[in-house]
């Protein structure tokens, strides 16, 4: 049962150092051919790289992230959206971001094959030394009535 009441919750702030190498991996892994991102010693991020934001959550430790009190049955889960927003120009290699995760909506919709749906949003705020606002990556993920396969 997804719990209503994770709406509003925040992480703790955690670091993300803006790795020449690690941008060059997650350039190589789209494939991208981009000049950009292999030419520079101090290259851009790809718009999607802030998904990383993920692991380093993990190696930030549980309290980083919120997600886990929203409590969706990952039977029935799904990651349903995933949206960047620039605030300027992207973040190049050698930056250091402050990042922030929050719950920012939990709302329910009926399905059109019946069952209600469980949405719920999360949003990162990445800042820079300064503590202004770099971008922010918003998650979306929905939980299903049942278990796909059960009761149909």
């Amino acid at each position: 049962m997804v719990n209503f009441a994770a709406l509003g919750k925040a992480g703790t702030p955690f670091q993300v150092r803006i790795e020449r190498g690690k941008i060059k991996e997650f350039a190589a892994a789209t494939r991208s051919e981009n000049p950009a991102y292999w030419a520079d010693e101090h290259p851009v991020i790809p718009p999607t790289f802030l998904t990383t934001q993920m692991f380093w959550q993990e190696w930030a430790g549980q309290d980083a992230s919120p997600w886990q009190a929203v409590e969706f049955d990952q039977r029935r889960g799904m990651h349903a959206e995933q949206e960047y927003v620039f605030h300027g120009p992207p973040p190049r290699a050698g930056t250091t971001l402050t990042a922030r995760s929050r719950i920012t909506e939990i709302y329910t919709k009926q399905g059109r094959r019946g069952g209600t749906l469980t949405f719920a949003s999360m949003v990162t705020e990445f800042r820079d030394e300064s503590g202004r606002l770099v971008a922010e990556a918003k998650l979306t993920g929905v939980e299903t009535a049942q278990v796909p396969g059960e009761g149909v």
